[in-house]
Parts: C-alpha cells; structure tokens; sequence
C-alpha cells in the first residue's frame, strides 16, 4: 500500500469561501479537529494576508503537535518573512510558496515574461529554505501551463530545495485521464522529479475534483490536498473525506491509503460545517444526512436482508452513531466533564462550570440529550472566547398571531452593564426582532444571508442560526443555538454585531487563488 500525505487546507482555501470569516478561536478549533482526524499537512493561513492571520497560524503552529502546519506565500520576501514569523515555533516548519504559470496569468496577472517568472520562483525557493527544512512550491493554473515550460520551471525549482511540487487545476478545468497525463508527463520528463514529492490540488468548477485527485494518484501523485465537505472558493476544493474513503473502499484498485482515522471525519465535517455556516447537502457523498438514507422500497428490502447489497460506506466507518444517547438530566458534573474530555475539549473549572449549567438548563427542557447536542453546546462555549461582547443577549418576548402584527420586545445588556430594551414591529416574527435590535445598536444593519438548521433531530432539537450580516461598512458572520428558533435569531444577529468590533481593527483580507 502506498502512503499519501493528506495536505488539508479548509483553514486557508476554506475559508477564502464566500461569506466565511473564522475567528482566531473558531480556526484553532477547527486545526485541533484536524489534528485528532489524522492530516499530515494542515495549512493554517495566509500569513502575510493581515495581522490578524499572522497570529492565528502563529497560535495554530504553536498549538498543533502531531501535524505539520504550514503557511502560504507568494514569491516574494515579504510573504516568506511573515510565514516564518508565524511558523518558527511549529513542530516542522514548513512553507506553501506559489506562482502562476500559465501563459494568461504571466500575460494579464503576473505581466512578466517567463524567464522573469523562472527567476522568481528559483530565487524564493532558495530564500525560504533559509529557513524552512520543507519547501513546498506550486505552479498555479498548472493546468493550462505550456508542458515544456513547465518541465522546466520544476526542474528549476527543485535544484533550488523545493521538496514538494503541486500541480493545481486552479480553475477545475481538466478532466480526470487529462489530469493523471500531467503527472505522468513530468514523472518521465523531470529528470529530478524523484527528489520531490507530488502534489495534487483540484477544485470542483466542473464537478471532478475528487475524481481528479484519485486519478493523480493512479499517476503518482503522493500527496493531495483538499477540505473538509469541500469547501472553498467558487464551487470548493476536493472533499478530503471523499478521497479518503474512497482509497479505503477501493484499496484493492487503487493499492493507496492515508493515515487519517475516518472515524473522525463526521464530528470534523460538523465542526467545520457550524463554525464556517456552510450546511453540508443533505445528499452530499459521505458526510450528508442522506448518505445512508433509503427510500426505494426495492433498497429498503435489500438492505433489510443484506447492508451489503446498497450500503459500500457504514455509519460506523465515519463515525456516525446508531444510538448517541449519552448523557440525561441526572448526570453529574464528574460524568459531564469526562464526557467533554472524551470528544477533545479541555475546559478550565470555570467554563466546566458555565457550559454545565447550559447543559442542565438544556436537559430541564429536552427529554434526550445526545452527543450532537453536547458537540453543539461545548463548541459554543470554546470559540466565545476570541469574541468583544459589546452586546449581551439577556430576554426576548415575541407577540404572534395570524390576524395580529409580530410584536417582539427585547432586552440587551451593554458591556458597561447598561440594560437596553427596544420594541419593534415586523411582517414576520423574525423581522420584528431584527428591526427591534437594529434600534439596539443604533445603526442600519443590513442582513445578507440567514440560514436555519436543526442540531439532530425531532421536536425538541436545538436550532442553530447562521446570519450574514453588513453592519457599520464591515461584513460579519454571526451563529445562535437554541431550543427556540426565535431566540437562535436574535443571538445569530447580535454574535455578528459584536464580532464587527473584532474585525474593525484588521486590514482586508488579500485572497489567493491556487
């Protein structure tokens, strides 16, 4: 079986999709989720993007033990200064540089000639490996570079100390045999091509990037590089957890395994789906809630007497519980804590004590406490960290009836203690409650996206609100969990509304495409 290193980039591809904004705590939870997953590579940022991603690689590369962290950068000085700040103290620092080789990027993006863009590349690579024992280069839109012109920009870069190579189809536009030809074209024309490993990064514009990536490994490909449930920007990246299992499933065809404990990738791709407010499609291969749903009678039948017969993936396989009952409304504190120790949180005694007090609330009002439940209540309780609170939800009251006006009356206290209430009408008893908390924080708050979903399932499950909001010229993101959809509501809105207190202070974001 052949080894392939997992490169997982959902904290820096990822989170280049549109309308996700991690927070410093929000990401390191995320990398520890990596971590316990089993990735080898975790890229944890653009350092060089602003202040604020330069200190959450930097927490990330100190933090994350057992998988290396690395950065990205472009080829110039600047970038690779700022990643080896971040990255120094990491367990094995190592560096992400690209530079586009395509003729349309060197013509209308980059202006340089190729020879420039040779030099460039050699002389970057040879500065960052003043530092870096591993130097990772990548040639964006490798795709529709010229293939003599790319043979030789990777030749050269080799001799300079790159010690991985990526090929991206930055653009998703090769098909499967057209990808695995570009690998197996320079495996018989670089000549030092066996002093580097190989990499593949496919997005998903056309549909095939996981296929894309299975067929750069058929052609040597020994590393690939993806997210978790696929996200990223336009159409996402490669789904990590479906390349993954894939070689699993298919080990006899595809004679390649990771090192990743599929077990994990549920509770990963949960986490990642709350934090960034991507919900995961229900019919999304692997990790979706239809993924193990059958509806056709004739399936029903089959799998009645034989799982085998349509189910090639167990639930067990990805971490998915048949009973995740674990905890009821007579659990002890000791019982909680452990329970928190066992799915990765480690909380001092005074969050113990806090989320504890969520959880008895919680369980006065809901008959089952599951383990989605806990995921969803300790989550919360671990990324409120990072956040100002200028505003703290404290009551809300809503009047609702189908011949009567939505009415909602709400209470906010400021951080100074002040205790605001405001009134406000709506033609829905969410809007009523958005236009009572925009006369809160005393500014137009325009919302651009609110989505609703329900943690597990039956009457009593806890909602969970994502909200995208324009507030004070500053895009923000903003969750609430609950077990009243309303009261989700309005904490989404107000998280988002004290998160732009955060993000006020950073610069925009430079995005990178690969």
């Amino acid at each position: 079986m052949r080894k392939i290193d997992v490169f997982d980039t959902t904290l820096r591809d990822g989170e280049q999709s549109a309308g996700v904004n991690l927070n410093t705590v929000e990401k390191l939870e995320i990398a520890k989720q990596l971590e316990r997953l089993g990735v080898d590579i975790m890229e944890a940022g653009f350092p060089a993007a602003s202040k604020g991603d330069l200190e959450a690689v930097k927490l990330i590369a100190q933090t994350v033990k057992n998988s290396s962290v690395t950065g990205l950068a472009r080829s110039n000085k600047k970038d690779i200064d700022a990643a080896w700040e971040a990255l120094k103290y990491s367990a094995e620092p190592r560096l992400h540089i690209f530079l586009a080789t395509s003729p349309i990027h060197m013509t209308y993006k980059l202006k340089m000639t190729p020879d420039e863009v040779i030099d460039a590349a050699v002389s970057s690579v040879k500065y960052a490996r003043q530092y870096f024992p591993q130097v990772q280069w990548s040639a964006e839109d490798a795709c529709r570079s010229d293939l003599n012109f790319l043979v030789k920009i990777v030749s050269e870069v080799i001799d300079a100390g790159a010690t991985v190579i990526n090929l991206p189809d930055t653009v998703g536009y090769r098909s499967p045999q057209e990808y695995g030809k570009l690998f197996k074209y320079l495996r018989s024309y670089v000549k030092n091509i066996d002093k580097v490993k190989l990499s593949a990064h496919c997005h998903d514009d056309l549909g095939m990037a996981t296929a894309n990536t299975l067929a750069a490994i058929e052609n040597g490909a020994t590393q690939v590089e993806g997210t978790i449930n696929g996200i990223g920007e336009r159409a996402g990246n490669a789904s990590l957890e479906e390349v993954a299992v894939a070689l699993h499933i298919r080990k006899d065809y595809y004679e390649a395994e990771t090192r990743l404990k599929l077990d994990e990738i549920k509770r990963t791709s949960n986490l990642v789906s709350k934090l960034s407010g991507m919900i995961v499609p229900a019919n999304k291969a692997v990790v979706g809630a239809n993924a193990f749903a059958h509806e056709s009678g004739i399936h029903q039948d089959g799998v009645l007497k034989e799982k085998s017969t349509y189910e090639i993936i167990t639930p067990e396989l990805i971490g998915v519980k048949s009973n995740s009952l674990v905890l009821g409304k007579h659990s002890g504190r000791h019982a909680f804590k452990n329970k928190a120790l066992e799915l990765g949180f480690q909380l001092t005694d005074e969050e113990l004590n806090d989320v504890f007090k969520l959880f008895k609330d919680l369980s006065d009002k809901k008959k089952e406490i599951t383990e989605e439940d806990l995921l969803e209540l300790l989550t919360d309780k671990q990324t409120e960290k990072d956040e100002q609170k200028k505003y703290e939800f404290t009551s809300l009251q809503v009047q609702y009836g189908t011949a009567n006006i939505p009415t909602a009356t709400l209470v906010v206290t400021t951080k100074d203690g002040e205790k605001i209430q405001e009134a406000a009408t709506g033609s829905g008893s969410v809007e009523a409650i958005y236009n009572t908390l925009e006369r809160i924080v005393e500014e137009p708050v325009q919302l651009l996206d609110y989505k609703l979903n329900s943690v597990g399932s039956g009457r009593d499950a806890l909602a969970n609100v994502f909200v995208k909001v324009l507030y004070n010229g500053v895009e923000s993101s903003g969750r609430g969990t609950a077990q009243d959809v309303l009261e989700a509501s309005a904490r989404a809105y107000i998280n988002a509304v004290n998160r732009v207190c955060k993000f006020e202070s950073r610069k925009v974001k430079q995005k990178v495409h690969l």
